[in-house]
């Protein structure tokens, strides 16, 4: 295997908090421990909700727990051509479809009972099969689509390049054992691939961006983890390199909740103030 890379990539839309830290802790010391390197990437496709002040701050709060990182940090604003190209192939399959649907409109005619791995309405195809002249009508009156995965298209064109084999991953656990796991890509249904406001969603923004970085170990909380069925597929349509996957524990309050960076649970930037140390939240979240 090349030398390991890992990443920490963070959102700007809050302050990092307790968990954030257990995710870049982690992964800075998988880097560290295989002499390998560890990059920075600051999530920022959803630009409306960035704050300087939040960037500021990711770079403060890892330095504070006493991390460094390879430059320069990639941000995701700075790159929604290569996000753009990246869907342009997809298109060039056949792969992705315009729609146009609210989120009102797509609960109104969701099955209640078929929900995807985030719990949001399975999307019930109001779109798909929609002729080209009623698209190109919307297209004209000024209306932004999103681009949608067409699942049934991507997993043939899957079975094209991999054949019957079943699509999988490398899951690495807390000691180090790897196991090989099934992705699940479908139960995604058409997933959102170009989100309307910004040229990418986050799932094809990660794929390409660790690709782009060469990022051989991704390390992110469990709740992340039915993600990556999605992102494998991604990846093979893209022909993009495949890395191995570390989904770590959540920290969580007590009552079984994890930390929410809205509510501003543990946050990094409080806790110094009240006079933590970067040993007291290595302590605190049970990583050594």
């Amino acid at each position: 295997m090349s030398a390991v890379v890992t990443r920490f990539a963070p959102s700007p839309n809050g302050w990092l908090h307790a968990g954030h830290a257990l995710s870049a802790l982690t992964a800075f010391d998988i880097a560290q421990r295989n002499g390998g390197r560890f990059v920075l990437r600051i999530e920022d496709i959803d630009v409306a909700r960035r704050s300087p002040e939040y960037v500021a701050a990711i770079y403060d709060d890892l330095a504070w727990l006493g991390l460094t990182w390879q430059e320069p940090v990639l941000v995701q604003s700075e790159h929604f051509t290569e996000y753009l190209a990246a869907a342009d192939k997809l298109i060039a399959m056949g792969l992705l479809y315009p729609c146009f649907a609210s989120r009102a409109e797509i609960e109104a005619a969701a099955d209640p009972s078929r929900v995807d791995p985030d719990g949001a309405p399975l999307y019930p195809g109001l779109w798909k099969k929609v002729a080209a002249e009623e698209i190109k009508n919307r297209l004209e009156t000024g209306d932004t689509p999103a681009l949608r995965l067409d699942m049934d298209a991507a997993m043939a064109a899957l079975r094209a390049k991999i054949g019957e084999m079943p699509l999988t991953f490398t899951e690495i656990d807390e000691n180090g054992v790897a196991r090989t796991l099934r992705a699940e890509p479908e139960r995604w249904g058409d997933a959102v691939i170009v989100r309307k406001d910004v040229p990418a969603s986050y799932h094809l923004a990660v794929v390409v961006d660790d690709a782009r970085q060469g990022v051989t170990h991704v390390t992110r909380g469990q709740d992340i983890m039915p993600a990556t069925g999605l992102h494998r597929l991604l990846q093979v349509l893209l022909e993009l390199p495949e890395p191995v996957y570390s989904h770590h524990r959540l920290i969580r309050w007590s009552d079984g909740r994890k930390l929410s960076k809205s509510s501003g649970d543990m946050g990094l930037r409080s806790l110094r103030q009240e006079g933590a140390s970067a040993e007291d939240i290595k302590r605190a979240i049970g990583f050594s």
